[in-house]
């Protein structure tokens, strides 16, 4: 989707990662500044591309706290089966309504059914378009959202259910037309305490592998606080890039990146290792299609 708006970008000065990222030196954005796109060197902590509006944070009180913090935000709108938005012309509204703001435009795909729901002429007017491996469908035909305790009910063997998860993830890959890899390596609550056992280094690399042969970013993720450390490193080695983003509740778990700080501190992470948002025509839903 075209930005309107022209400005002057914020500078990241050419010295260490953590200094380009520093709380005082991510002020200072005016409230009708939009990167450009493409702009010429990636925004690292200084942009959050994962920012919804909804509960008590509205698209003026989002906008305004970009304004604040100096972070340039992707405001994004949730699609899929059963969800409010399911067809083109829910998010042909709501492109609508993003017209002119100060802020890039995304949307998140639900569930592994939205490659049939939208058009890829729909699709590509957002700046780009991101999913998970929250929501799949086991071996029995169990569909399920991982954040849904309910859902995903007793897990007899985690061996099992993380093969199954990794698998799934491959797939999405390699079939979803997908620019970032968000929520990355959530596991179920009951499942967290173990998380450092559980993504094994073979799970690890074929997640890695996937996101890397086919063009796919991972999400640093705020509130979350995932990927671990072990996982960035190995993820950087492969060439993957990375984005920071928060997948916030509303308005008190939308904060300024710090997780991404602190990960890009710890794992040497320079500009050249950060993901931007494609220019028009090398979005993944413009080199990939839309399975159906």
């Amino acid at each position: 989707m075209p930005l309107l708006r022209a400005f002057v970008c914020l500078a990241l000065v050419a010295s260490p990662a953590w200094a380009q990222v520093s709380r005082s030196d991510a002020v200072g954005a005016k409230a009708d500044q939009v990167p450009p796109k493409p702009f010429t060197e990636p925004l690292m902590a200084k942009a959050d591309f994962h920012v919804h509006i909804k509960a008590d944070l509205t698209l003026d009180e989002a906008l305004g706290r970009s304004s604040a913090d100096g972070i340039y935000y992707g405001i994004v709108i949730n699609g899929g089966l059963s969800f409010p938005v399911s067809t083109d012309a829910g998010l042909e509204a709501f492109l609508a309504g993003m017209r002119g703001k100060p802020a890039f435009v995304a949307f998140q795909a639900e569930g592994r059914e939205w490659v049939r729901l939208f058009s890829k002429q729909t699709l590509e007017k957002f700046d780009y378009v991101f999913t998970d491996a929250m929501t799949w469908t086991d071996d029995s035909g169990k569909r399920m959202r991982l954040w849904m305790a309910d859902e995903v009910g007793t897990i007899a063997d985690p061996q099992a259910f993380m093969d199954t998860l990794v698998s799934r993830a491959a797939g999405i890959f390699a079939n979803e037309p997908i620019d970032i890899y968000v929520n990355p390596t959530f596991i179920p609550a009951v499942l967290q305490k173990d998380y450092g056992s559980l993504w094994t280094p073979a799970r690890m690399k074929a997640i890695v592998d996937g996101l890397a042969a086919n063009g796919i970013a991972m999400e640093i993720n705020n509130r979350y606080r995932i990927p671990s450390a072990a996982f960035i490193r190995l993820a950087k080695q492969a060439g993957v890039k990375f984005a920071c983003g928060t997948n916030n509740t509303g308005a008190a778990d939308l904060g300024r990146n710090e997780y991404c700080i602190e990960m890009i501190r710890e794992c040497g992470l320079q500009p050249g290792h950060f993901w931007m948002p494609p220019a028009d025509g090398r979005k993944a839903v413009q080199r990939k299609p839309l399975l159906k």
